[in-house]
């Protein structure tokens, strides 16, 4: 009686007993003839059924074609490795790194394959180029929208300016030139908001109140065709937030589902208390771990494709016609989200509709009421000292030229330098500080810093088309600092800086 081989016994144990699937088939039929247990539970099929198929029958139909000419090239048992598609019992496609070798097998040539699943590590380096992508789209986005605000800023200033002076001459051409310059901001700041450079301006909120108080303007927006539907969740946790960009979300998220419903169908807004945890947020690549709070808004209308979900989240690409849609809704969404520190799902299937999961992370603190009105008439002159700090030329005198019709006496700086200097040779006569918050050489928030060590009474205020993630994160910009938005009117301006002036010291 032949006494079994103690090597061959030995490769046999390490062949079933490896914890990822590997198995032995023909040189010539291609049929399976031994396959380990991982590949039993990993793949669905039975030892039995396995040996009854060929691996053809595990390859996607639109495979099997590359495969036999590969054999055909290279041999079976190739040691060259690479990445193959096999398709599981379920139906399932994996990904699949496949390391293989040629071994003689009861006598017949065969090949020996060590599969390892890598689907969820692709669908990771997928994740982070696309997010890596975006990141760079944004950077381009915001720095573009920055140097834009600037420019409407000086349009816009400019031609209120001529209006005030004209007596009405011309009123209807400046009017128009002012509308054109407020649409234009309004669509920087749907770029800036992408690129998580939108001016936050953070509340405690509560989400069901807000969507609550949306629900009749949802349904105008939606028409009659569409019926809207809410599910609160009870004892909902706050959110750190702005309310504003959150009803912005909101409505775009509405506006992307009525149009993918052109033929009526149904709205639906979740809210519920989730807790996230690190198995979820690895296996979607964003987010952090932690109690949440999600909002969902879901549609019943025809769906998206693959690729243009791939695309949806970036500025400028629209599935609409042209001039029916500027391609910035959803990227917005994308931004406001990101920059509230939240994370957004996207699922959709052609024909079976659309769901946007948002979850913002849950706060603690008590959530703050509805928004309170107007403003009232404030005072807004002074004859108060003011030194702007200002790199662009066109929006500097554009400044100087709106504090001085308030009254104020006005000092400006093209720089750090400049105002350094101004501030050391007069410091006691500067009673307020405006400079913007990102130039050349030194941002504003250090350069606050230094000139309130010269100028110890002076307060200070900050303007900028956006707040930089970068001043943000760093601290150098406080969230408690004072600030006014580019483009702003002069009436804006001079409310801010005497709000700013009369605040107890």
């Amino acid at each position: 009686m032949t006494q079994p081989d103690p090597g061959e016994q030995r490769y046999r144990l390490l062949f079933e007993q490896h914890p990822l699937p590997m198995w032995v088939y023909d040189a010539q039929t291609l049929r399976f003839l031994a396959v380990n247990d991982a590949a039993v539970r990993h793949y669905g099929y039975s030892r039995d059924e396995f040996l009854a198929m060929a691996i053809t029958d595990i390859r996607p139909a639109e495979d099997v074609e590359q495969l036999l000419a590969s054999i055909e090239h290279e041999g079976p048992g190739s040691p060259i490795p690479r990445t193959w598609q096999h398709r599981i019992k379920d139906g399932t496609v994996i990904d699949v790194e496949i390391t293989a070798g040629r071994v003689e097998f009861e006598g017949r040539d065969a090949a020996l394959i060590l599969a390892n699943d890598v689907s969820e590590r692709r669908r990771m380096e997928q994740r982070l180029v696309e997010a890596e992508k975006l990141e760079a789209v944004g950077r381009l986005a915001g720095g573009v929208a920055h140097d834009f605000n600037n420019l409407l800023t000086v349009i816009h200033g400019y031609a209120l300016l001529l209006a005030e002076r004209t007596n009405g001459v011309g009123t209807e051409e400046l009017g128009e030139i002012v509308h054109a310059t407020e649409q234009a901001s309004a669509l920087t700041r749907q770029l800036l908001a992408f690129s998580r450079r939108q001016v936050m301006h953070a509340d405690v909120l509560d989400l069901n109140q807000i969507v609550a108080g949306m629900q009749s303007m949802l349904q105008r927006i939606i028409g009659d065709d569409v019926s809207v539907g809410v599910r609160f969740a009870q004892g909902l946790a706050p959110v750190e937030a702005d309310r504003a960009q959150i009803e912005r979300v909101i409505l775009n998220l509405a506006a992307n589902a009525r149009d993918a419903m052109p033929d009526g169908g149904r709205l639906t807004i979740e809210t519920a208390n989730v807790e996230l945890d690190e198995d979820y947020v690895a296996s979607h690549g964003e987010g952090t771990p932690g109690p949440h709070v999600m909002l969902a808004v879901s549609d019943t209308g025809a769906g998206m494709s693959e690729e243009v979900q791939r695309h949806l989240f970036e500025p400028f690409y629209t599935t609409k016609p042209a001039g029916a849609g500027t391609g910035l809704g959803l990227a917005t969404v994308f931004g406001v989200v990101k920059q509230s520190g939240g994370s957004i799902y996207l699922y959709s299937e052609e024909g079976a509709g659309t769901t946007f999961k948002i979850y913002l992370p849950a706060s603690t603190a008590p959530a703050a009421g509805a928004a309170a009105g107007g403003h009232g008439r404030a005072r807004s002159g002074g004859t108060e000292t003011i030194l702007v700090v200002e790199d662009d030329p066109g929006v500097r005198e554009l400044v100087r030229l709106m504090l001085e019709s308030g009254g104020y006496r006005v000092v400006a700086a093209a720089g750090a330098a400049e105002a350094e200097e101004l501030c050391a040779s007069g410091g006691d006569g500067i009673d307020l500080v405006l400079t913007d918050v990102v130039m050349p050489g030194m941002n504003g928030g250090a350069l606050a810093e230094r000139l309130v060590e010269l100028c110890p009474s002076a307060r200070v205020l900050f303007m900028s088309g956006y707040a930089d993630e970068a001043v943000q994160h760093h601290g150098l910009l406080r969230p408690e600092s004072a600030f006014v938005e580019k483009p702003f009117t002069a009436l804006t301006l001079t409310r801010k800086v005497r709000e700013l002036l009369d605040l107890p010291a």
